[in-house]
């Protein structure tokens, strides 16, 4: 395992270099980054002898050979810990700056990305930071401590960064693989608009997370990831192809168009059942008590791709307000996908608009619960599902590139 640890300045920074010594230790390739304060408490000689690679402590290395070192070093890396990470790296990461080597590095890494906190006790309590790990946790990232106990301030509280074994524990506790590694994964993701006039549209409640969540850990899993996106209020991921599209008809070609040059296909979009036969070229006035909209089906993504003679594994989403398992079952049956991961909307219940979500998981002669959590972790286990499903039933490799 390529393990990535970014070093940050603070007096915790002591117990890195053990941390290095131990995952060594357990057969773990580590390079270790450098803050220009991290290097005031901890020499970067001692972690280069620990860890037996040069250390990084630049973010324009001349030496590198195409001068771009953070990027290289985000895309070697299996796993990146930030330890310890200091109040000032935790906001800065949760803010997305990208000032120095740390930094960038965070934004650059598609691999999982752990913390282990270390500050004076009054500095972790404070309500900025509390919404700065947050944030970060929403985000993806796995916080590792703090511990409590005597601080090097002489005050007593949580701030003690996590002791090395403990994180050396976590970090080796399940081997992360890069399952998906060269394969070609096409998901769908976010509402679409059908126009029935100018400047009036029918579309859906679909906010777009789960489909960007799954494309990140798609991605994170070793993936060539391509997402067609209808429209949503979120940031274009990095590394990622986006085709934007706004109408089923344009999802629909969009898609049917990749779907044979691709390993898996992921449709987490929420697609128009129905969309107007005539779009007014001039907007609908507002003169009858009554007005009638004839409405026609759209073609049915997934059941066409199901149907692909080249068809990649397939996977279908079931947004349901009643009666889940019945449908799923039934949407399993007719369209003739690997898999339907099915989940409530409505209520209290996660869904469009919410940040949390739980699933339930059919597939021929099986099925799983996934339980309510952030979609960036719902995501990673669903991945890691279809990863698991895939491999029982092998598809032919689509050449990358």
């Amino acid at each position: 395992m390529n393990i990535l640890l970014a070093v940050s300045g603070g007096i915790a920074a002591y117990k890195s270099a053990e941390l290095v010594r131990l995952l060594r230790k357990r057969g773990a390739d580590v390079r270790v980054v450098m803050t220009r304060s991290a290097r005031e408490f901890v020499a970067p000689l001692t972690f280069q002898a620990l860890s037996g690679s040069p250390v990084h402590t630049e973010l324009l290395d001349a030496d590198e050979e195409n001068a771009m070192g953070h990027i290289n070093l985000a895309r070697w890396a299996d796993v990146l810990i930030i330890a310890p990470a200091t109040a000032n790296s935790i906001a800065k990461c949760s803010h997305g700056l990208a000032d120095d080597l740390l930094s960038t590095l965070y934004l650059a890494a598609t691999c999982p990305v752990y913390i282990a906190p270390a500050m004076n006790q009054a500095m972790w309590n404070k309500a900025v930071t509390q919404e700065n790990i947050q944030k970060l946790k929403s985000h993806g990232v796995t916080v590792i401590g703090p511990a409590q106990g005597d601080q090097a301030c002489g005050e007593t509280g949580f701030g003690r960064m996590s002791e090395p074994l403990e994180i050396c524990e976590r970090l080796l506790a399940e081997p992360l693989v890069r399952r998906l590694q060269g394969l070609k994964v096409l998901i769908s993701a976010g509402p679409t608009r059908e126009p029935l006039d100018s400047v009036r549209y029918i579309t859906n409640r679909s906010s777009g997370k789960m489909g960007y969540a799954l494309a990140d850990a798609a991605l994170k899993a070793g993936a060539q990831v391509t997402l067609v996106s209808g429209p949503v209020q979120l940031a274009a991921p990095v590394n990622i192809e986006v085709i934007r599209v706004e109408t089923a008809s344009q999802m629909y070609a969009a898609i049917i168009s990749r779907a044979p040059e691709h390993d898996i296909y992921i449709g987490a979009a929420a697609v128009a059942d129905y969309s107007p036969v005539v779009m007014q070229s001039e907007k609908i006035k507002k003169q009858a008590e009554q007005i009638t909209l004839t409405l026609q089906k759209t073609r049915d993504i997934l059941a066409e791709v199901a149907q692909l003679e080249h068809r990649p594994f397939t996977v279908g989403f079931a947004a349901e307000t009643h009666d889940l398992e019945r449908y799923a079952q039934d949407k399993l049956a007719r369209k003739k996908p690997d898999m339907i991961a099915a989940n409530w909307v409505g209520g209290d219940q996660g869904g469009f608009d919410s940040d949390q979500n739980a699933l339930q998981v059919f597939w021929k002669n099986g099925q799983k619960t996934l339980a309510m959590t952030g979609k960036n972790q719902l995501a990673a286990q669903l991945i890691s599902l279809i990863a698991e499903r895939l491999s029982e039933k092998p598809v032919l490799k689509k050449p990358l590139g």
